[in-house]
Order: structure tokens, then C-alpha cells, then sequence
């Protein structure tokens, strides 16, 4: 990687700089894509165990990053997401194990057929070839990136945020490092070697080099990158997250899934934002959740009818229910039946992650087909709709777009697929 630019390097040597690494990019994503799989799963097997040899150099470079965090304004939430510690870095290590486990995507037969006139059509998966992605905090997400884009064949360029410096350099240097002792191009995995802004810009701009974009961040990063991009974007704007608890719930069950969907980790995408519980069972579940979110620090904004019936919950407003807190703050609404449950969420929802608790198979059943996300979930917690937890190895982020991708995007959603049709001396006639 080149030296640590600052902000204050001419705008021409940032351009220029800008370049190379998509020039760069673009020669690597070539060979990469020709690069066999036992290669690839020798490297992402190679830097699990870097991770785990190498934990302590990689922690005390978080570090630092943690240190000077309040100094860029980050809030807890922010924080929890920044810091690495030994738990995160074995996850971090077996997510490179599970993508290394994972079915090669390129050179896959997608579809066979032979038309009759004796053509033999396959549909051949192939990679996207080189993927801009631009990230904030996670310092974990650089690894996940990386293995993911090189098991799938596609170069890819990070830009983690200034706050995550320290960590994400060391992280890259680590992968560099068991990509050339695996014989695989060290561009194939190339970090934006500065903190300044204009180099997204100049990045977004190279849709001769660059194929997809990738923000994935606050609302104003994603919001920027779309408006600049010349190449495909792949994201979601917020995660206005609901879970529904259901007339015929398990109340039980319910409090359980909606604790986990809000505290578990409040600072992801992931988490519930919004909490609608049916008219019928609010009398017995509104009390009963208020205190075991209260107990974990949430703070609760809720409607006319949840203040009836916990006078203690803040009044709701109408931004309360489209906002994404990150935090310890939900909103709650009593409806009347599944029907308003289901119009509330699709106005104020953000298509990313909507779940229902219930024991009615057709509530459930309905639920599933009405609601319009990238995952809807029965029965368990809107934290899993994640990659690792569905089986995807990792994830380079979750779109609630219809093209080309949607929900956790792992290998697959990385490539693309081209037709290969082999005749016999066939002529059109």
C-alpha cells in the first residue's frame, strides 16, 4: 500500500492516486478471476489463523483507534462498533472459515440446456470484477469484504472511515501479507491509503475500472455515494426494523425475541426499531415488556394506547416511527389487527427487516406475504438476518433494492453469470 496521505495533499496527487488503485484494481481482478478455488480457500484459511496468531498486534492497533474515538463524536454505539476484542477477532476467524467451506460461485453451471437444433447453452457464473467498497466503524467488516470479494473472484478496494484508521491498516496488512505467500495478486485487496474525502468522490468517477459500489454506513454516506456513483450501488438507507407481537404470540417467546432484537447489539442495522404488539394481548405484554426493557436501559416512545397503559412511556411522534435509533430507544404501537400491523410497516418500515410473533400458521402465513422487506422473519429475532447467521459465511452488506441483489449479500450476489453456447459448425439460417 502506498504511504498515509493527509487531507491537505495537493488535489492532483489524490487524483492520481485515486487512479492507480482502480488501474491497479482492475489489472488484479483479471488474474483473480482466473486464480483456482483451492487457492483462494488456502488464503482465506491462511489469514484465519493470522487473526488468531496476530490478535494481540491487532488489538493494541484498536486500540488506539478507541482512544481518539471521542474525539471524532462517536456515541456508545459507535464505539461498541469500532472496538475489536478477542471474541470479535475468533468470530472475524471463523467467518473466513466458513466462507473458505463455501461453494465456489465462479464457474458455476447455473442453468443447462440444449436447444433443439442440437446448441448446448450453459449459464456460467463469473465475477463482477473489481467492487468499491466504502464502510464506517466495523473494522471486522474489512475482513469479511475481502474474503468475500476474493472467493468470489472480484478485486476490491477499501475505504474504511478515519475513525477505524489504525485498525483497519493493520487488518489489511495481514491479508496482504497470506495473499502473496498464496501466489494470489496483493492488489486484489487494496485500502484507500487516506483519510480525505475527495478520494470517494475521484473513486466514484472510475466506472472504466470500477464496477460496483458498495457504501455501507449512515444514511448521509449511502445517500452520497448514490447521487455520485457511475457504476452500480448496492445498499439500504436505514433499518427501521419492526417486530410484530401477534394476538396468538407466546408472550414469553415475545419478550425474549423483542430484548434480543433491541439490545443485543442496538448500534446494527439490524436491530428493532419499532415495536407493535396487538391490541388483544397489550394489557398483559405492554407492562411486561416495558420492564424488561426498561431493565436493560431502553428508553420507550409509545402511542396514546401504550401510555394508557404504562403511563411511564415518553409520547410517540410521527418521525419517532420512521427514525433508525442505533440506540437504546424503541418506538410502540398497539394496533388493532395483523392488517394495521402490516400498513404501519409499509409506512414507515424500510424494507430491511420485519418480524412477527405468533402462534397462528395463517397470521404467520399472511404476515410473511404482506410484508414487502428484504427478510421477514417468524418467530426469532431480527438479528438474524445477517450473512453469518444465514449461512452466507459473512456479508459484504444488506440491500433492500430489487436488482440485482437483495437481503444479506454474500459469494453469490458478488458475481454475475455469462452465457457459454457450444455447437458443432451451427449457422443461423
Amino acid at each position: 500500500m502506498s504511504a498515509l496521505l493527509t487531507n491537505s495533499d495537493p488535489v492532483e496527487e489524490l487524483g492520481s492516486l485515486c487512479a492507480d488503485l482502480a488501474r491497479r484494481a482492475k489489472v488484479a481482478s483479471g488474474a483473480l478471476a482466473q486464480v483456482p478455488t483451492a487457492a483462494k480457500n488456502r488464503w482465506l484459511l491462511a489469514s484465519a489463523a493470522a487473526l488468531e496468531l496476530r490478535a494481540g498486534e491487532l488489538l493494541a492497533a484498536n486500540a488506539k483507534d478507541v482512544a481518539a474515538a471521542p474525539g471524532f463524536g462517536l456515541n456508545a454505539a459507535a464505539v461498541d462498533r469500532l472496538a475489536l476484542n478477542p471474541k470479535r477477532i475468533a468470530a472475524a476467524a471463523e467467518g473466513l472459515r466458513q466462507v473458505a467451506a463455501l461453494p465456489d460461485p465462479v464457474g458455476e453451471v447455473r442453468e443447462a440446456t440444449q436447444r433443439p437444433n442440437g446448441l448446448q447453452v450453459l449459464k456460467v457464473g463469473v465475477p463482477l470484477g473489481v467492487v468499491f467498497f466504502i464502510y464506517e466503524s466495523r473494522p471486522n467488516v474489512t475482513v469479511d469484504a475481502a474474503a468475500l470479494c476474493v472467493k468470489s473472484g472480484n478485486a476490491v478496494i477499501l475505504r474504511g472511515g478515519k475513525e477505524a484508521l489504525h485498525s483497519n491498516t493493520a487488518l489489511h496488512s495481514l491479508l496482504s501479507d497470506e495473499l502473496t505467500r498464496c501466489g494470489i495478486p496483493a492488489d486484489a485487496v487494496q485500502l484507500v491509503p487516506t483519510t480525505d474525502r475527495q478520494a470517494v468522490g475521484y473513486l466514484l468517477s472510475m466506472n472504466s475500472y470500477i464496477d460496483l459500489a458498495i457504501p455501507r454506513g449512515g444514511k448521509s454516506l449511502i445517500q452520497r455515494v448514490a447521487a455520485e456513483a457511475k457504476m452500480p450501488v448496492l445498499k439500504h438507507y436505514d433499518g427501521v426494523c419492526h417486530v410484530y407481537v401477534d394476538g396468538a404470540a407466546d408472550l414469553a417467546m415475545a419478550e425474549r425475541i423483542v430484548v434480543n432484537a433491541k439490545c443485543q447489539r442496538p448500534g446494527t442495522c439490524n436491530a428493532a426499531e419499532s415495536l407493535l404488539v396487538h391490541a388483544g394481548v397489550a394489557d398483559v405484554f405492554l407492562p411486561q415488556i416495558a420492564r424488561a426493557l426498561a431493565a436493560q436501559g431502553v428508553e420507550l416512545r409509545g402511542c396514546p394506547e401504550t401510555r394508557r397503559r404504562v403511563p411511564t412511556v415518553t409520547p410517540a411522534t410521527d418521525d419517532d416511527y420512521r427514525t433508525e435509533y442505533l440506540g437504546l430507544v424503541i418506538s410502540v404501537k398497539v394496533v388493532a389487527n395483523l392488517a394495521e400491523a402490516v400498513a404501519h410497516i409499509g409506512t414507515y418500515g424500510s424494507h430491511h427487516t420485519d418480524a412477527i410473533v405468533t402462534r397462528d400458521l395463517n397470521a404467520a402465513r399472511a404476515f410473511t406475504q404482506q410484508v414487502d422487506s428484504a427478510a421477514v422473519v417468524v418467530n426469532a429475532s431480527t438479528r438474524f438476518n445477517d450473512g453469518f447467521e444465514l449461512g452466507l459465511g459473512a456479508e459484504i452488506g444488506i440491500s433492500t433494492d430489487r436488482f440485482h441483489a437483495r437481503g444479506p449479500c454474500g459469494l453469490r450476489e458478488l458475481t454475475t453469470y455469462k452465457y457459454i453456447v457450444t455447437g458443432d459448425g451451427h449457422v443461423r439460417e
